[in-house]
């Protein structure tokens, strides 16, 4: 007689969903060490045979669509949490800055595959939102000589973007650390054409409000 969990999941049905978690959990820390990482590379992190993985996935892109999807939703949600009506520009871009540190590991795996490959539908999508945001706070502060105006706010949107990755593939791969995001926050406003004081303050205000806001 087959067995079941309190869930009445079977025992082949556990292994296939923990090999499943652990699948994706490989691929999640190979990719955002080489986008290019092979399927050889993330079955072998994971601990599973090629056939296992494909048991799973029929390919390496349908894995990494499930990845994209995932780490998309999460994004949204972090975005739509941090967003406020009444925020100016400086105030929003650094609550869009602290919402992407939040979900950093699924921002810098986006970052690095949409760069690597930039003809993929599906990073354009997901990250989509998230730029056209930015870029219309951008243009909304340097209209309020709030940002520098010395480039379009779509380049400039672009640099920045290069900056978070860079900040955040620093803060996983060496001992300095930036757990809530401030120093990030404070570095992006600051490229973007805030005065460091004026950065640092206003970094300081939002991270308050928001803790205000959880404790509440």
């Amino acid at each position: 007689m087959q067995t079941t969990d309190a869930l009445g999941r079977t025992p082949q049905r556990r292994n296939a969903q923990s090999n499943r978690r652990r699948i994706l959990a490989a691929a999640r820390q190979s990719l955002r060490e080489d986008p290019d990482a092979s399927v050889d590379v993330i079955a072998e992190a994971a601990g599973v045979a090629r056939r296992t993985f494909y048991g799973h996935f029929p390919s390496r892109h349908a894995l990494i669509a499930d990845l994209t999807s995932e780490a998309g939703v999460e994004l949204r949600q972090a975005f739509a949490a941090a967003r406020t009506p009444v925020a100016g520009p400086a105030e929003a871009l650094t609550r869009m800055v602290l919402a992407a540190w939040a979900v950093g590991d699924q921002y810098r795996m986006l970052i690095a595959l949409g760069r690597r490959h930039p003809g993929e539908d599906a990073f354009r999508a997901t990250l989509a939102p998230a730029r056209e945001e930015a870029v219309a706070n951008l243009r909304r502060g340097q209209r309020e000589g709030v940002f520098a105006d010395h480039l379009p706010a779509p380049v400039l949107a672009q640099a920045l973007e290069a900056l978070m990755l860079a900040l955040a593939e620093e803060s996983a791969a060496c001992p300095w650390e930036d757990a809530t995001g401030e120093a990030a926050a404070t570095t992006f406003l600051v490229a973007a054409g805030v005065a460091p004081r004026a950065a640092a303050l206003q970094v300081q205000d939002v991270v308050r409000r928001i803790r205000a806001a959880g404790a509440g």
